[in-house]
């Protein structure tokens, strides 16, 4: 009895080790990371199913399954779409450790170059910690092709222009939502100028009227992306500085960053110094260059589960002291707040994937005055004291379908501008007396917009269907006598549309190509509709805003071809431009103007036709592992066709070439660049214009990457000391005016440590 009890025991013990065996076998933790795979990099925030049990991956793509006979794994993620596992595939692959998920077809990120992720064709531009130090970002934007720059100031303030389309016909914004209008008449502090470099990660150029998600994309959109929360599992201090400094000019530049990063909360405060002086040109002369900038600020993160993320960012910009020598004043201060809140969220088991809100406002306080001119005779001081204010929001759903996804929203702008010139008069008969000139006569718009945006992908074609409808009404609050007398009605109203249709066609791995057909509606901005007679055109005439005026009509089409290897990328963009009521400015001879110096005024009127039409071509070469090019060639010609003469303010056709080496483990970094602007002789001679010479610049620099916190930078601006300026550049007041000329040579040198 003993022995069968005995025998019975073992058999017992050996069905339940056995049963606890395959138990074990088929439930036992395990580890899985899920790449990406092309790049073998781990996917963070990869939503998977096991079971019952739900969650993310980490930051390094891994999850923990508690393995089950039978049971499937289902994976889900914006951009590597949805996809499920058998039990046996899954067998397989948690023996191999790793999971590797390829891009979805419908999701088309800014890296996959043969697809376009956008409307239309889009520039990138990264923001490295050199260009951080930067105080003026539309300095920045020169160096993406078929952007030039308006320069009223040798250091400050430079207004970017995009295919010869300027000002309000161009969409800049910060994190897609955000502006601000300049409170200066003169456009000393453009919108450019009122971005905080140093907390910006890459600068998105979005050309033509084809992508309206982020507003009136006119002439192109240019969208300045912040960083983003960088949450760690654990509290970790972040931080970095940095220093440069440049030797035509003096100029002395310096930035910062210091902050923690949780698995929660992401904070870090940040600011900006940057302060020179009048720089040499090539020629030996002084140009008076004088600014000094501070930027500082915070931006707060904060997790509220694995899909919801919240945001504030502040920023203050001050600027004082900057000299304009092509303006009749100089800036005295300028204080601008930026506050924009943020809030997003994912979905992974509907066709709602997520939806992102954000609300703004911006203040600009701007002061500038004659004080420092150099004038003889004196016969006026004058000061003027003006504000902007910019507030608005935007929301934004996106659907993903089986072949296409979705985005649509609404978005909301308001914009406000007052401000008042003091003159003094000095000498004759009115010494003494203080004159009081009404320069924006408390003038606002609002819009309202509504806009989607459609992504249909098919095998070998990608087409898009963008629109919006706009909603805009302005009135001033405050006119003038003298502009009422002009126009019987200050308010306007207007509706519009705009629309573009497009894709691309892949006719194999390497070559594609791409067709844009765009109409976009603009409603003139506040200047052109109320400013109140004050210089601010490329000549000295006092410009008169027009309320009567009617939204000006871009019908512009781009054909794109491009072909990619793994080493090569070529890509050509040819566009025109179709402009119905542009809106231009012509000489009433009926009209006085304020001031005496002035030869008269101009008011801003429809042109019925003109056009715009270019190209942009660019070839990327990687010769081998340490040697690689990029040549650029870029034109627009403009034409008034209504006066039969060429449209103002359009930059000559530009050739560029930058060759970059990478040596030493890429820590070793130079590179040369060459830079010919052709003679631009056409020219608007009714608007002033002059011919621009030829010019060819070289610079060269090179970066060494001592560790991953230490680098450092130096280099060379305008190494042969070349005398040249650019067309767009304007040319300082009084007698022998001569254009702003660019600087001469400069050597320069930054050192930046990094923690983050």
């Amino acid at each position: 009895m003993r022995k069968i009890l005995t025998n019975s025991g073992i058999r017992m013990v050996y069905l339940l080790l056995f049963m606890l065996l395959v138990h074990t076998s088929y439930s036992q933790e395990k580890t899985i990371q899920i790449i990406d795979s092309k790049t073998k990099t781990g996917i963070p925030d990869v939503h998977y199913q096991y079971n019952e049990t739900r969650g993310f991956s980490d930051k390094d793509g891994n999850i923990v399954l508690q393995i089950t006979a039978g049971a499937e794994l289902f994976l889900s993620h914006l951009q590597y779409g949805k996809v499920a596992f058998s039990p046996e595939e899954l067998e397989t692959l948690v023996n191999e450790g790793v999971i590797a998920l390829a891009q979805s077809s419908t999701y088309l990120p800014a890296t996959v170059v043969l697809v376009h992720p956008t409307a239309g064709d889009k520039r990138k531009m990264e923001f490295t910690v050199q260009n951080k130090l930067a105080h003026d970002a539309g300095n920045l934007l020169e160096s993406v092709q078929s952007i030039s720059t308006i320069r009223k100031s040798g250091a400050y303030g430079f207004d970017p222009v995009l295919r010869g389309f300027k000002y309000d016909q161009i969409n800049l914004v910060l994190d897609g939502s955000q502006t601000a209008s300049a409170a200066c008449p003169n456009r000393m502090d453009p919108a450019a100028s009122q971005i905080p470099i140093n907390m910006i990660a890459e600068a998105e150029v979005l050309k033509g009227p084809h992508s309206l998600r982020y507003g009136n994309a006119f002439g192109g959109t240019i969208n300045f992306k912040s960083s983003s929360p960088d949450f760690k599992e654990k509290a970790t201090p972040v931080g970095r500085v940095g220093t440069s400094y440049e030797s035509n000019g003096n100029i002395f530049r310096t930035e910062g960053v210091a902050g923690v990063s949780g698995s929660k909360v992401d904070f870090r405060m940040f600011g900006a110094y940057s302060t020179g002086d009048d720089y040499t040109d090539g020629d030996g002369v002084d140009i008076a260059a004088r600014f000094n900038r501070l930027n500082w600020g915070g931006k707060l993160g904060v997790k509220l589960s694995q899909t919801q993320d919240v945001g504030v960012l502040v920023s203050n910009n001050i600027a004082k002291d900057v000299d304009f020598p092509a303006l009749p004043m100089d800036l005295r201060k300028d204080n601008t707040w930026l506050v924009n809140a943020s809030h997003s969220a994912v979905f992974y088991d509907k066709a709602l994937s997520s939806w992102n809100t954000s609300v703004y406002g911006t203040m600009v306080d701007h002061l500038m005055d004659n004080y420092d001119k150099i004038i003889d005779p004196r016969m006026v001081d004058a000061i003027t004291d003006a504000e902007t204010r910019n507030y608005g929001g935007r929301t934004e759903l996106r659907f993903d379908f089986n072949e296409s996804y979705l985005y649509a929203g609404a978005d909301y702008r308001f914009e406000s501008a007052d401000g008042y010139r003091e003159r003094t008069m000095l000498m004759g008969p009115m010494a003494g007396k203080v004159l009081t000139d009404n320069v924006w006569q408390d003038a606002e718009i609002n819009r309202f917009g509504f806009f989607g945006e459609w992504h249909i992908a098919q095998p070998g074609f990608q087409f898009v269907v963008s629109g919006r409808l706009d909603i805009n009404s302005s009135k001033a609050n405050n006119p003038d006598p003298r502009f009422e007398e002009i126009y019987s009605d200050l308010k306007s109203s207007q509706v519009h549309p705009s629309i573009s249709v497009g894709g691309t066609r892949l006719f194999n791995e390497n070559i594609s190509l791409g067709l844009w057909m765009g109409m976009a509606t603009r409603s003139p901005g506040i200047a052109e509709r109320y400013i109140n007679q004050f210089p601010i055109g490329l000549d000295p005439y006092e410009m008169l805003g027009n309320p009567d005026l009617d939204p000006e009509i871009n019908n512009q089409l781009d054909l794109v071809f491009r072909y990619q290897t793994e080493k090569t990328d070529i890509n050509v963009n040819v566009f025109t431009s179709v402009l119905r009521d542009y809106i231009s400015s012509e000489i009433r001879e009926d009209l006085s103007p304020a001031m005496n110096t002035s030869p008269g005024v101009r008011q801003f009127v429809n042109i019925k036709k003109a056009l715009m039409t270019g190209f942009e071509a660019n070839w990327t070469q990687q010769y081998n592992s340490f040697l690689s090019h990029d040549l650029g060639l870029v034109y627009t010609h403009g034409q008034n066709q209504e006066l039969d003469e060429p449209l103002p303010e359009i930059p000559p056709m530009e050739f560029h070439y930058h060759l970059m080496g990478n040596f030493a483990a890429g820590k070793l970094k130079p590179e040369l660049m060459f830079r010919h602007a052709m003679k631009q002789d056409r020219i608007a001679t009714s608007y002033g214009e002059t011919e621009t010479p030829a010019f060819n610049v070289v610079d060269a620099k090179v970066s060494w990457l001592m560790n991953n916190v230490f680098t450092a930078t130096g280099g060379v601006q305008n190494l042969f000391d070349e005398a040249y300026y650019e067309h767009l550049a304007r040319s300082v007041r009084g007698a022998g005016a001569r254009p702003i000329y660019s600087p001469g040579r400069s050597f320069y040198v930054t050192l930046t440590i990094s923690f983050l």
